[in-house]
């Protein structure tokens, strides 16, 4: 099974679902005594750009704007230092898009970027996305902040997984690197299902000296639960490689059985690397749990 250009990867109301559970968790973590999510003295200046439609009008830089005789106006950006900077990594790779029982691992990652935008949004954190597959990595959403913006960068993940829309990447670049400017909270989205999965991992691991890094691997089990065959052969064909061969129907049985051992393997990889790794499943009732209660721990032990 393949993910149509028609599909939801995730539906309206389940980002309905996902911020009441932010919001319930959330507020366990901010009431009671416990140290504070929140550090720093206050905003700092981060920049100039062009206005957009929404910009307080008190956010206007009246003396550089008359420079461009107001067209466009210019506005001046602050960042609080109280908040963070969380730039999601999400695998739009092939395999994302394959499945069995119209589950694919892509509706678990577009589900964990919905998550995870979201917590950021509740922190008032400044939320971007990186995408990657085999050839580059691009910066497709900007960090900003806001409850929209963090639904935006849901809705273009989607998009271009499906391929509904071009959304021009803001930056191409061969490295994780190169499109992050400033330290930042960093987690990589990915079912790992790929013949090398090492360079990836010595790459994330270099990009840890100055970035909060940490692991997000989809246990993708579920999206290859085929049906049981009586007797015969099958002929599978690697999204990624392009290769085909034929597989026994013992083979089909034991495919979900392979691929937790391969991920078991990647996670025991990262690891060991000193990568810390968070893996989630297919099971709503306890997807949305576990990324909320790992994101704001992680906020405390980082503060």
């Amino acid at each position: 099974m393949s993910v149509r250009t028609g599909d939801e990867l995730v539906s309206w109301t389940e980002v309905q679902d996902i911020e009441l559970v932010i919001v319930r968790r959330m507020r366990e973590y901010m009431a009671g005594a416990h140290p504070s999510v929140f550090q720093g003295a206050g905003f700092e200046f981060a920049g100039l750009r062009d206005w957009q439609p929404g910009d307080r009008l008190t956010s206007i830089d009246w003396p550089q704007s008359t420079l461009t005789n107001f067209s466009p106006l210019v506005t001046r950006e602050f960042e609080q230092q109280s908040t963070a900077r969380l730039v999601i990594v999400a695998d739009t790779s092939l395999s994302t898009r394959c499945g069995a029982a119209g589950a694919p691992i892509a509706s678990v990652i577009a589900r964990t970027v919905g998550t995870l935008a979201l917590a950021g949004a509740f922190f008032q954190d400044r939320v971007g996305l990186i995408t990657f597959d085999a050839r580059s990595r691009r910066l497709l959403v900007r960090p900003q902040v806001g409850r929209n913006h963090a639904i935006h960068c849901l809705e273009a993940y989607q998009d271009l997984v499906l391929e509904r829309s071009a959304h021009e990447p803001r930056r191409i670049d061969d490295s994780f690197l190169g499109l992050l400017r400033k330290p930042s909270m960093v987690p990589v989205v990915s079912d790992f299902l790929f013949e090398d999965t090492e360079p990836l991992l010595e790459e994330l691991l270099a990009l840890n000296a100055t970035h909060d890094v940490f692991v997000v691997l989809i246990d993708s089990r579920h999206a290859f639960e085929l049906p049981e065959l009586s007797a015969g052969w099958v002929e599978g064909c690697d999204v990624e490689t392009g290769e085909s061969r034929l597989l026994s129907a013992e083979d089909v049985r034991r495919l979900a059985e392979r691929v937790a051992a391969w991920q078991d393997g990647v996670e025991a990889q990262a690891v060991g690397l000193g990568l810390e790794v968070l893996r989630l499943g297919a099971d709503a009732e306890r997807f949305h749990h576990q990324v909320v209660d790992f994101l704001a721990d992680r906020r405390l032990r980082k503060r």
